[in-house]
């Protein structure tokens, strides 16, 4: 089904597709990491290298979330959405715990709308209470960080829901196709609430759990990526709750749907469900490679994929097979079969990737390693010559650089150097050609978060709560740090001169004072 939208509305989006085709939109973060490639740099100038909370200075505003916040804010047309949980109520009719997707004026962060999602499991009477817990973790809210396109926001839910929603909320009425925001916002067996103005409106929703058999664990955390008419989804696909097998082996982990209705058109051929370690956590990233557009995805099993992108929808009730380019394995020492034996093992495991893949000139650097609470502390920075084919296990790497504990990040390249952040307190800055070491800095916390590379600054907080600004340099230098008193997972993010920086229980918008 398609939706028409009013001329204004037609024209809004036409001048936002060509702004990100041509690279010129520079003042948003839509999508999470520069446009297609996921690097974790901004153009923006002008930022702040220090706040303070207290006396509220280069502080622009700040509102309150949940109390577990673990997605990255989407900055665009105005708004900017983040992911929460409903511990704290906005609408008092919503009692318990819920994924809450919020919507604020970019301007002074005053509140637009939110999504209410009922936890995924209270619907499937089948699992025990501990397998309902392990489909969607409680109190962790909704984790994916959304992105934005013109008028429309696509989104994963933490029902592992892929949807489209309206970025004027109901505010401007429902309009469609979907019409059943509340029933969706009700959880199972209760009459439907009311929709107001302060409520999301779906446009079109797919249910991955439903419609691909995927078997979600612990919630979904993914970005979509918008490519033309495209939206590539990780599935989420992942263990069951005694994390001892693969609920569904054969469910695709690379999904492709069509931006305007939902349509199913392509997915991965792979089999890559069978060697999940966890879960599916990775978000897909694209490239040119010699004039072909890439599509990078690290998959739940450790091997960093390359397809084809899609060129063409196949024709309707017919699904795609991606094509796939080449492989990389990022840990072809570790175990391949009868991987559940290894479960807990902290010397030797099986690897999988958490963090996106980078595309920057014709490499893709992507991190792996064991699983953070289930495999090995060892892991790795992958640099890949992205113009291979087949399987590039032995002649793809560039270079490779240990770390001493798990790594959950994305990097971050510019000037010539990446940076990145590893669970174990440490921030990394390395030659982006040869992957030598320039400095590694100590933090006070665990870091899951990504680093932010802009205006010459590398952002990054800790779950401790201590949030840093270094110098973008090959010399280390420590320009600022400030204790926010709350744990800190999600990833900064800039726009139009503003900083934006979550926290488990508040978003701030951070910018120097004129």
């Amino acid at each position: 089904m398609i939706t028409v939208m009013n001329p204004a509305k037609a024209a809004t989006v036409l001048l936002l597709l060509w702004s990100a085709a041509s690279g010129a939109l520079t003042s948003e973060q839509a999508q999470w990491g520069q446009r297609y490639t996921r690097n974790m740099v901004s153009d923006e100038t002008g930022l702040p290298e220090a706040f303070d909370p207290q006396t509220k200075k280069n502080v622009k505003w700040l509102v309150k979330l949940g109390t577990d916040s673990y997605a990255t804010p989407a900055v665009a047309v105005g708004k900017v959405f983040i992911g929460t949980n409903n511990s704290v109520p906005r609408d008092p009719r919503h009692h318990g715990d819920r994924g809450v997707l919020m919507c604020f004026e970019e301007s002074d962060g005053g509140f637009c709308w939110q999504l209410v999602v009922p936890k995924r499991g209270s619907d499937l009477p089948i699992f025990r209470d501990e397998d309902i817990r392990m489909l969607d973790w409680p109190g962790v809210g909704m984790c994916s960080t959304p992105s934005v396109e013109g008028d429309r926001v696509y989104m994963l839910t933490n029902r592992d829901e892929v949807v489209c929603l309206d970025i004027h909320g109901l505010a401007d009425g429902n309009q469609g196709p979907y019409l059943d925001e509340g029933r969706h916002m009700t959880p199972p067996g209760q009459t439907p609430m009311e929709t107001g103005p302060k409520d999301a409106d779906i446009l079109w929703l797919f249910d991955m759990p439903k419609e691909l058999g995927v078997h979600q664990h612990d919630g979904p955390c993914a970005s979509v990526l918008i490519h033309g008419q495209f939206l590539y989804v990780n599935s989420n696909n992942g263990i069951d709750s005694a994390h001892a097998r693969i609920r569904a082996p054969e469910a695709p982990s690379l999904v492709v749907l069509d931006k305007t209705t939902g349509r199913l058109l392509a997915q991965d051929d792979e089999h890559i469900g069978l060697n999940i370690v966890h879960s599916t956590w990775s978000s897909p990233a694209l490239g040119e490679v010699n004039g072909r557009t890439l599509i990078f995805f690290g998959g739940g099993n450790g091997v960093c994929y390359a397809f084809e992108a899609l060129q063409d929808a196949p024709p309707p009730g017919q699904i795609a097979k991606l094509k796939k380019v080449w492989q990389f394995d990022c840990d072809p020492a570790a175990p391949k079969e009868d991987i559940r034996q290894y479960q807990g093992n902290r010397k030797v495991s099986p690897s999988n990737i958490k963090g996106m893949p980078v595309f920057y000139k014709n490499r893709v650097y992507v991190a792996a390693g064991g699983d953070m609470w289930w495999g090995k502390p060892q892991a790795w920075l992958k640099c890949i010559d992205a113009t291979g084919t087949g399987d590039i296990t032995k002649t793809g790497e560039v270079w490779s650089y240990e770390f001493q504990n798990h790594c959950m990040s994305t990097p971050s390249i510019s000037g010539g150097l990446v940076f990145i952040a590893e669970v174990g307190r440490k921030v990394h800055c390395l030659d982006a050609e040869t992957g030598k070491p320039c400095w590694v800095h100590q933090t006070s916390g665990e870091i899951w978060a990504s680093t932010l590379a802009a205006d010459g600054k590398v952002y990054i907080g800790s779950r401790r709560g201590d949030f840093w600004v270094l110098a973008a340099s090959k010399e280390k230098k420590i320009l600022s740090t400030v204790e926010l008193g709350s744990p800190i997972t999600a990833t900064p993010v800039a726009a139009n001169g503003t900083l934006y920086i979550a926290t488990a229980n508040q978003l701030y918008a951070v910018k120097k004072a004129e």
